[in-house]
């Protein structure tokens, strides 16, 4: 009786925090389709045309096309120099690693606010200030730190007779890490990929100060249009939808994986 009693609570508990946390998600809803102003729902009518209000007259073809730009490619090398130093670290054990790994580790603790005043005068001396490259180079140095620790913890936990077992096989270190390790940490891999995926199309601070104009990305662009539009409500709610798609389908799709990988991250070092 008393696991029945044990296993009703935990299901009211998890079925209370599941109305926490999706009621406010439908209520967004529900105003990106309401004809409303203020998004109070209508019931029995929806207005898609919301959608493709927000769409056109925030041109969010055009930015979201330069976060796409920004994001794949600040992702593509996060993961590869990730991979590339995280196996480094994790199962080479690179000369210097005592004193390096630390000091890599330690870009994640900095915080881009304290730096970002220097930082914009140093691009602004090299040319990379309103530039696709320059932001995507601070993409670069800020997930980095956190790809190399998160790898190096993926191979880590893989045991050390694989490589042993490899290195007798003639297998030199990129085929041990290509045939060996990498099919081993796909997990991991997909949740660094989904992590910095959001992490960079999310940002907003960095794209604010480093780019204007026509080289602005999605969520600068929804903060343009929503200044314009403070009291059309439906219409900021369904630029929001519009802009935070592209990382739920991601995750709708590698959802598995994602959830996997996080419980991967808890292993010892």
């Amino acid at each position: 009786m008393s696991k029945k009693l044990e296993a009703v609570f935990t299901y009211l508990i998890l079925a209370v925090l599941a109305v926490a946390v999706l009621f406010p998600v439908g209520a967004f809803v529900g105003a990106a389709l309401s004809p409303d102003r203020a998004g109070r729902p209508v019931p029995g009518v929806v207005e898609w045309s919301n959608f493709a209000t927000a769409w056109q007259e925030a041109d969010f073809a055009r930015a979201m096309t330069v976060s796409l730009i920004i994001t794949c490619s600040a992702v593509a090398g996060q993961l590869i120099l990730a991979v590339l130093g995280g196996y480094g670290f994790g199962v080479l054990g690179v000369s210097g690693h005592k004193v390096l790994y630390p000091l890599i580790v330690l870009g994640m603790m900095i915080s881009t606010e304290a730096i970002i005043v220097p930082l914009y005068y140093q691009f602004r001396s090299w040319g990379l200030t309103n530039s696709l490259p320059g932001v995507i180079l601070i993409h670069l140095g800020m997930g980095v730190p956190f790809g190399i620790f998160w790898m190096r913890a993926a191979f880590r936990s893989l045991p050390g007779s694989l490589f042993e077992s490899a290195e007798l096989d003639g297998a030199g270190p990129l085929r041990m890490l290509w045939s060996v390790a990498l099919p081993l940490v796909r997990p991991a891999i997909t949740t660094l990929l989904l992590l910095s995926f959001m992490w960079t199309w999310n940002d907003y601070f960095i794209s604010l100060v480093f780019l204007h104009g026509d080289n602005q990305p999605a969520t600068v662009a929804l903060g343009v249009f929503q200044g314009r539009h403070l009291t059309l409500f439906n219409l900021m709610a369904a630029g929001g939808l519009i802009v935070a798609a592209p990382v739920l389908i991601l995750y709708v799709i590698f959802q598995r994986k994602f959830i996997s990988g996080m419980l991967a991250g808890a292993l010892k070092e």
